[in-house]
């Protein structure tokens, strides 16, 4: 069917981001889908979480819990994350006045952006970064300032986010594990940003989302391990991610109380509060700690499955310290740009890969791609059977 057009009375609207198209993820999973390719491009499993997940869940419905919850979500669920946070970081967080239930990560990242950016205000960004966090500045009427991590080992350069501080900044955006690299911050750097920010009053968010995926024996290193920052910070984490659930969209923040209190000043109105039977059974799952403690033995083993596969080909393979990424240099395969290789690369070999071009707002091109690992085995012997021609 034919769109029709539109009525030449409708008022034409000026956008409130404007640099924003369609994102290169939504790109090359269609041409993925198009095209037949294993798509191991977009960060989501493609295997099911636990069965018992799915039970607490289905019984909390069964039970009648399908009502509004409270608006900072369901006491058992954050009294629950506020027990995990000490029992695996060390820092008591009051499950009434510092965690708060999220429609996941995202929505946190946004929330904790709005409630403490006015126009004006300058926010730092460490480059290559998720992309939501840029427009999630811009809505808020601030100013992205942003610091490149050292090109090649992805480290953060400290002497480069001390120069972009100004009497502006109101905020800096940090990630580890990190997505895209895999890198994960040792606890040194995190004494560093914490020395670095001691002086100001800059806030800082702390997107540790991929906490529970890190390898070969890191710790993960949590700003609310350190009480210097876990003073200024915003604690996001994601449900979706630890329990393979991604579309269920529930992630958590921990803040101090006053942080808290203005972040859900913001968040009672722009998503009130987070689907009810869902928040009950992760509460009961939560009771189990196994299932994310055994996390990281889980995905590294996927991780040394799919690097040695890779190891066979040209690509040459970045470390991946943590996350379910996979960066590879692709130097000694192509000479294309990133985003032209990934479309290439999904044609001609039939596997779907995401440029790191995309997440820098330059395009600053280094010719490297990222895969995601967090696959079936029988997908990841697909995709290295196809990558093998490499």
């Amino acid at each position: 069917m034919t769109a029709k057009p539109l009525p030449e009375d409708t008022p034409v609207l000026t956008s409130r981001l404007p640099q924003v198209g369609t994102t290169i993820f939504t790109v090359m999973s269609a041409l993925a889908s198009e095209l037949g390719a294993v798509n191991l491009g977009q960060g989501f499993p493609d295997f099911d979480c636990d069965p018992r997940l799915v039970d607490q869940v289905t019984d909390a419905m069964r039970a009648g819990l399908n009502q509004y919850p409270p608006m900072a979500g369901v006491p058992q669920l954050r009294q629950a994350v506020a027990r995990k946070i000490e029992a695996l970081y060390g820092r008591r967080y009051s499950a009434d006045t510092e965690i708060t239930v999220t429609a996941g990560a995202t929505q946190a990242i946004l929330t904790a952006v709005l409630c403490c950016v006015h126009p004006g205000d300058e926010v730092i960004v460490l480059e290559p970064c998720y992309d939501s966090y840029g427009p999630n500045i811009e809505l808020a009427g601030g100013t992205v300032v942003r610091v490149p991590l050292t090109p090649g080992s992805f480290r953060p350069d400290f002497g480069l986010i001390a120069g972009a501080i100004t009497p502006r900044t109101r905020a800096l955006i940090v990630n580890s594990p990190h997505n895209p690299t895999a890198t994960v911050w040792t606890r040194a750097e995190m004494q560093q940003l914490a020395a670095l920010l001691a002086p100001t009053d800059i806030l800082l968010i702390s997107d540790e989302v991929y906490e529970h995926m890190v390898y070969d024996g890191r710790p993960h290193v949590s700003a609310s391990s350190i009480p210097s920052l876990a003073a200024r910070s915003f604690v996001v984490s994601s449900f979706g991610k630890t329990f393979h659930v991604t579309g269920w969209k529930v992630g958590t923040v921990a803040a101090p109380a006053a942080l808290t209190a203005e972040f859900r000043k913001v968040h009672q109105f722009n998503v009130f509060t987070v689907n009810t039977p869902v928040q009950h059974g992760l509460a009961r799952y939560l009771e189990d700690p196994s299932p994310y403690l055994e996390l990281p033995a889980f995905y590294q083993r996927k991780r040394d499955l799919f690097r040695a596969g890779l190891a066979k080909t040209r690509l040459r393979l970045l470390p991946s310290e943590g996350t379910y990424f996979q960066s590879v240099d692709y130097s000694a395969v192509s000479s294309l740009k990133e985003a032209d290789f990934c479309q290439w690369l999904t044609r001609e070999v039939g596997v779907a890969a995401i440029p790191l071009c995309a997440f820098y707002d330059s395009g600053f091109e280094q010719g490297i791609a990222r895969l995601c690992f967090a696959k079936k085995d029988e997908t990841l012997q697909m995709a290295l059977g196809r990558l093998a021609r490499l």
